[in-house]
């Protein structure tokens, strides 16, 4: 027998599992392997070049499989039940024989960078559900990440056969205007009692909104959901009209008793049924496409300023003349920009 060698063990240690091929990766996002989907998806959001450059080729070949679902963006300000709601709604969505995935925007800790809020045990039924995938990602801190993050998550999970696909947010606010840029359907969740909430409401949440589910609208709240319904619809009449034609209506709903969610799955299919029809539903998908390119080459360029370390010092020197009130942001940002480009040439 050979002697021990602890070197051998060390090495074994040192290269851990083996990497997955891109070809693997496809494979099993294809066939709807759901570990392997994860780890896709965990590969995305790695930061390592490496990692990024086999993403991009998995991605790539997963383009031409994905597009055939239904993508629904859900918002609605802290303590509105958006989890509740996705819960109770995607039940629904099982029962009517789709395969769902939900991609929940988490606040990310400023330690790990990692996901707080835990969607998984928030939605303890749909996580036993064999068409159901749930998975968190976090923001990181960083808008442009998100929209690229869950952008390639939405493309993994239509090609592993999800064809609803509901993107939630972590509350009212900047992400809400990313998530509607790679959405099909914005629906906004309120609360009954609309009074307050319609003056600190952003008119801007209300414009995007395709519709609006009043949430906690069953036994005792009945009253106020109503008043809260009429005075949504109110407010809605005063924006005008969208190019596109549809009209967003206000429904009453309850995730406990599943009161109004039949007339959310209604207003969903008549919804990707109109837009279909007056083809909107693919100008808005392309006009999309072209929004996150255009937001992930601003970050490409960005990342590349700040990543070259020959104008590193150049860099320190331009940051001291802006703090030191010599030379204004917008001067030193054209600078740096000018003084990278010079650097390819």
């Amino acid at each position: 027998m050979a002697p021990f060698n602890p070197r051998l063990l060390s090495d074994g240690l040192n290269r851990g599992p083996r990497r997955k091929s891109a070809e693997e990766y496809i494979n099993g996002v294809l066939s709807g392997n759901r570990v392997i989907l994860s780890q896709a998806i965990t590969l995305t959001e790695s930061t390592r070049p490496e990692d990024q450059e086999l993403a991009s080729q998995v991605v790539h070949a997963c383009l031409p499989h994905a597009g055939n679902s239904l993508r629904i963006g859900i918002t609605g300000i802290p303590g509105v039940g958006k989890s509740t709601f996705i819960e109770s709604f995607g039940q629904l969505l099982l029962e009517r024989g789709h395969k769902i995935s939900v991609l929940a925007i988490d606040p990310s800790s400023e330690r790990s960078k990692g996901s707080i809020l835990g969607d998984k045990t928030r939605m303890e039924a749909l996580t036993r559900e064999e068409n159901a995938y749930i998975r968190p990602s976090p923001s990181g801190g960083s808008p442009g990440g998100v929209a690229r993050k869950t952008r390639e998550s939405i493309i993994l999970c239509e090609a592993a056969g999800f064809d609803r696909i509901l993107v939630e947010t972590v509350g009212v606010g900047q992400g809400e205007t990313i998530v509607h840029s790679m959405v099909d359907f914005f629906l906004l969740l309120m609360l009954p009692g609309a009074g307050d909430e319609l003056q600190g409401m952003k008119r801007g949440i209300m414009e995007m909104a395709d519709g609006i589910a009043i949430t906690k609208s069953d036994s005792g709240n009945d009253k106020r959901a109503k008043i809260a319904a009429a005075d949504y619809r109110r407010a809605l009449e005063l924006f005008p009209p969208a190019d596109h034609g549809w009209k967003a209506e206000v429904i009453l709903t309850s995730a406990v008793t599943g009161m109004g969610l039949d007339e959310v799955y209604s207003l969903l299919e008549n919804f990707q049924e109109s837009m279909k029809e007056n083809g909107f539903f693919e100008k808005r998908r392309k006009g999309q496409a072209v929004y996150w390119m255009n937001e992930y080459l601003s970050e490409l360029v960005r990342n590349r300023i700040l990543e070259n370390r020959d104008s590193r010092q150049y860099r320190q020197e331009i940051q001291e003349r802006v703090t030191g009130g010599t030379l204004s942001p917008f001067e030193a940002a054209a600078m740096l920009l000018e003084h990278a480009l010079k650097d390819r040439s």
